[in-house]
């Protein structure tokens, strides 16, 4: 009995240590050459930007939401059920949301080569979209 206890609290350790979203603004970028943006002009960066913008926005409230009910399912199967916790798998936009990340990242920077005009504004627009979230 003592055994089976054991077992039961070390699988529901791992689950709460490795099944849980992490929230959209704590995923990093991933890596993406800037290269690949080279060929595009000015007008085609900044209409890359605004697509990959919109998705990683949608992405992000997919990954936000799956953190709030992992952190929901976390609470309830720590102090309740401990089945719950099967609840967490899946559903994880963290790869993709990184992906979109370094995308943006990469296109800001082939837009600053150029010399795009709405390149100068990207600190700005950074800074000031940081304090509305």
């Amino acid at each position: 009995m003592k055994q089976t206890r054991n077992g039961t609290a070390i699988i529901a350790a791992a689950a709460l240590i490795t099944a849980c979203a992490t929230s959209s603004e704590n995923i990093t970028a991933q890596y993406v050459s800037p290269a690949q943006y080279n060929s595009l002009n000015c007008q085609q960066i900044e209409a890359e930007m605004i697509r990959v913008g919109n998705q990683a926005r949608s992405v992000a409230g997919v990954q936000d939401s799956k953190a709030t009910s992992d952190a929901v399912a976390t609470g309830i199967g720590a102090l309740v059920f401990w089945p719950a916790l099967f609840f967490l798998v899946g559903g994880d936009k963290e790869q993709e949301l990184a992906q979109l990340k370094g995308e943006r990242q990469a296109l800001e920077q082939v837009a600053i080569q150029k010399e795009c005009g709405f390149a100068e504004n990207f600190e700005e627009t950074e800074h000031r979209n940081a304090e509305e979230t």
